[in-house]
């Protein structure tokens, strides 16, 4: 528990893990490569973790109290006690956890850069670059695959939140439901 926040792990993340080691080792046969391979995807996840407390502590800032996040295979859910009914304020909420991914990926990027060795922004940076250049584009994917407008995500909600300062909160929903199936 971390801020009153429970942090809780599905219980298919072992699973994660192992399947990362297990094709590490059948691709390198080195057991290094298969610690490089779980180190980052725990750093990924502690990531997710930064991002869902973005939003917690946004939500904090509204009074609005964030019960426990949860790691899945696929990111990070934070339960909220409620939705806030302002909207400037779900729009403050929902846009924290993607600024979270920002602030990092400038700081990396600062940082790389002032070490002498700026990212490079290619699938082979992905996949063979350091490991702070691999940390660096998985906080830029995760921004922006956040930021797409599909509700419930943090885009829809991003979406929904401005529709509603606009249109009652129900329209909103709908239309922000409408737009990001679309």
């Amino acid at each position: 528990e971390v801020y009153g926040t429970g942090i809780f792990i599905h219980a298919t993340f072992p699973l994660l893990l192992l399947w990362a080691a297990m094709s590490a080792w059948a691709e390198s046969h080195d057991l290094a490569v298969v610690l490089d391979r779980i180190l980052l995807l725990a750093l990924v996840f502690a990531i997710v973790v930064l991002h869902e407390f973005g939003h917690a502590m946004a939500g904090g800032r509204y009074g609005v109290r964030t019960r426990d996040i949860t790691l899945l295979p696929i990111g990070g859910l934070a339960r909220m006690d409620r939705i806030p009914s302002i909207p400037s304020q779900e729009l403050v909420i929902a846009a924290a956890g993607p600024a979270v991914n920002l602030v990092l990926a400038i700081l990396m990027f600062a940082v790389m850069t002032a070490s002498g060795h700026p990212p490079e922004f290619s699938d082979a940076a992905m996949l063979n670059g350091s490991l702070a250049e691999r940390l660096l584009l998985v906080n830029l994917s995760i921004l922006l695959f956040n930021l797409l407008p599909a509700f419930p995500m943090d885009g829809g909600r991003i979406l929904r939140s401005l529709l509603a300062m606009r249109m009652d909160f129900v329209r909103a929903t709908q239309v922000a439901v409408f737009l990001g199936q679309s």
